[in-house]
């Protein structure tokens, strides 16, 4: 987060450091084990610094069928299954759905280890010590399944290590793991990602690779490989908004994909740690963004304005047309994230013709609040509800009913209207990113074709 110190430049640094932290384990019987993809990186490097074989243990989440996103499961090789009932009895699910989804999954599982591996034998973990790594641990089911799936095979002894996670992840992981070894554990705790600088993905490829890397003795990659490419844009900005000035942070990567305006809550500001957050995770996937304060100081001392969407979407409408007279965006195409009441000014906004919106999302948002201006929403748009908040809930399917573009409303299980519970945040980043991704990327396929 802006403002925070960051624990890891990356998942290698945070392999490195946990690393060292598991020194003593050097010259034991142990097997590395990183948990696909994220997890590899800080494996190999853990492997490395204790000169120890290194593997992959290949685990899948079970999607809800109608809505993948959410999972209700994992499995592991070996034929380890964990089913999250809650989430089950939820959506309904019946047995024939969930050995359907299983069936597919445990086809992608042996894929997966396959490409992994590239046909060389699963290191034996009979009678050893199986270190299993990840980059962090937030609603913790995949890691469950990673350390039943370790005992099946074999492993006298399973350690679960990982470099950040929730307080709770001692209790959650005692009669999973032997011992857990977790470096950080943030008092406000909601995402994997809040630890590292630059987290993006990792692909199936760079996986493969660093197990053949680990295989040839940790040799180190060729030379000339470019470093992350600095922000073209990334500073405090004044911005033109009708009559006021307001403030705002820019954020430019090179080669933007397109831009995402953020709107906050009330109550809330342009440093909303959980708005940073999920620009934070659209940066690294190669997005520009722009949080700004929706009021002056001196609007915010009437309550009133905090409610009045029609003067928080103008600002909205404003702020995007001021984007069209700078350098570095003047042409990137137009997403909107919106929280809570910031939600229904995206809307609002969005419906606008004198902006032209290619996505947007709302995070416990109120669209209520745009009225009659959602039967002009074209924008697609994703709305994110915790499943525990349920007046909200309400709010959001009635709002969908009225859209009549693309809309999909995504349910995040166990969550509150904040998504203060580990991994809910991460996992609205998650989904907030392959939408913009995903929809600007369509925009510009369209544009490019005419």
């Amino acid at each position: 987060m802006r403002g925070h110190q960051r624990l890891f430049d990356d998942r290698e640094d945070a392999g490195r450091q946990l690393g060292e932290r598991l020194k003593s384990l050097r010259g034991q019987d142990v097997v590395v084990l990183g948990l696909p993809r994220g997890g590899v990186p800080v494996a190999f490097e853990v492997a490395k610094a204790l000169n120890a074989p290194l593997d992959v243990l290949v685990v899948r989440k079970l999607g809800v069928p109608f809505q993948p996103e959410l999972a209700f499961g994992a499995i592991g090789e070996g034929g380890v299954r964990v089913i999250n009932q809650d989430v089950a009895r939820e959506v309904r699910l019946s047995e024939a759905d969930i050995a359907a989804v299983e069936a597919k999954e445990r086809a992608e599982v042996a894929r997966r280890s396959e490409r992994f591996r590239q046909r060389r034998e699963r290191i034996s973990l009979a009678g050893r010590t199986a270190l299993i790594i990840d980059d962090g641990v937030a609603t913790g089911a995949t890691a469950k399944a990673a350390c039943e799936v370790a005992r099946a095979q074999g492993a006298s002894r399973v350690i679960l290590a990982v470099p950040i996670g929730g307080g709770d992840i001692f209790a959650r992981f005692s009669s999973y793991a032997d011992e857990v070894i977790c470096m950080h554990t943030p008092a406000f705790f909601f995402a994997v990602g809040q630890g590292y600088r630059n987290f993006t993905e990792t692909s199936d490829a760079e996986v493969a690779a660093l197990l053949d890397r680990a295989r040839e003795g940790f040799s180190e990659p060729p030379a000339g490989v470019a470093a992350d490419d600095p922000p073209l844009r990334d500073e405090e900005v004044r911005v033109s908004a009708g009559p006021v000035m307001v403030a705002g942070h820019l954020t430019v990567p090179e080669r933007p994909l397109g831009i995402v305006v953020f709107a906050h809550g009330s109550g809330s500001s342009r440093h909303s740690a959980r708005n940073r957050y999920v620009a934070e995770v659209l940066n690294d996937a190669g997005i520009a963004t722009l949080l700004f304060d929706l009021l002056t100081p001196e609007e915010e001392l009437n309550r009133a304005n905090v409610f009045d969407i029609e003067l928080l979407a103008r600002r909205l409408v404003d702020v995007t047309a001021w984007l069209a007279t700078q350098r570095e965006t003047v042409g990137l195409r137009i997403g909107y994230f919106g929280a809570s009441t910031g939600a229904g000014a995206a809307l609002a906004a969005a419906a606008d013709p004198r902006v032209n919106v290619s996505a947007v999302v709302s995070r416990g948002g109120r669209p209520d609040l745009a009225g009659w201006a959602l039967t002009k929403v074209q924008a697609p748009t994703l709305l994110i509800v915790g499943g525990r908040d349920d007046v909200v809930l309400g709010l959001n399917r009635q709002a969908k009913s009225m859209m009549p573009g693309v809309c999909k409303l995504t349910v995040v299980p166990g969550a509150t209207h904040l998504f203060e519970e580990p991994g809910t945040l991460e996992q609205v980043a998650v989904l907030a990113r392959r939408w913009f991704i995903e929809h600007l990327s369509q925009v510009a396929a369209t544009a490019q074709s005419q």
